[in-house]
């Protein structure tokens, strides 16, 4: 199933739509600031395990990013972040930056693992961030990439369709995706840039 949301003003019936297949154990694909996302509720483990899998990999070994609204769920999934690093967050979100983060004791819960951190997102998007606020809690998300080996993202929501039609069950249609990913910071001793992406470093400067 596709669905066409417009970016800027989404559809509330056609978002209550997509919430209802996530609430209901679902896997979908949705646009973010960067790339389009394969993603799922946090709380519903076997659709993390289902996303996991799509990966080709297991649960236990995913790097996902949690996908959130904005700040306010920071607590429930990070230890204590100093000043400095808080400050660097609020200058960046929303914005195409993943953080990783020190990972609460909820994290591990989520990933049956004993990850010690977390990645975290707020992507300049509507849909991505209205999705959040309807479900009432952050997705779990890891990017679309491309089988073309010179690709490393597919950014039309139609060929992402093509190709995951059978293997999700829904795909938002937010119009083309960007083909740069996020901007990747690792917080958890200093401030570390890991991946340069559509993101600018001098966020931390």
């Amino acid at each position: 199933m596709i669905v066409r949301i417009h970016p800027d003003n989404p559809d509330p019936r056609k978002m209550k739509q997509v919430v209802k297949v996530l609430q209901d154990g679902g896997v979908i694909i949705f646009p973010t600031d960067s790339v389009y996302a394969i993603g799922a509720d946090l709380k519903d483990h076997r659709a993390l395990e289902k996303v996991a899998k799509l990966k080709g990999i297991e649960l236990k070994q995913a790097n996902f990013s949690l996908i959130c609204e904005d700040l306010s769920h920071l607590s429930d999934f990070t230890r204590q972040i100093d000043t400095p690093t808080f400050k660097v967050l609020r200058k960046a979100f929303p914005g195409p930056f993943t953080f990783i983060l020190p990972a609460s004791s909820q994290v591990p819960k989520m990933f049956n693992n004993k990850k010690k951190t977390v990645g975290i997102r707020v992507p300049d998007n509507n849909i991505a961030r209205e999705l959040v606020s309807m479900l009432g809690n952050p997705l779990v998300a890891t990017s679309v990439h491309d089988e073309d080996e010179i690709l490393e993202y597919t950014t039309d929501p139609e060929l992402i369709h093509e190709r995951y039609e059978n293997l999700v069950d829904l795909v938002i249609d937010g119009g083309f995706g960007d083909n740069i990913g996020s901007t990747v910071i690792d917080c958890t001793d200093g401030m570390v840039l890991v991946r340069e992406g559509k993101g600018s470093p001098d966020i931390l400067i």
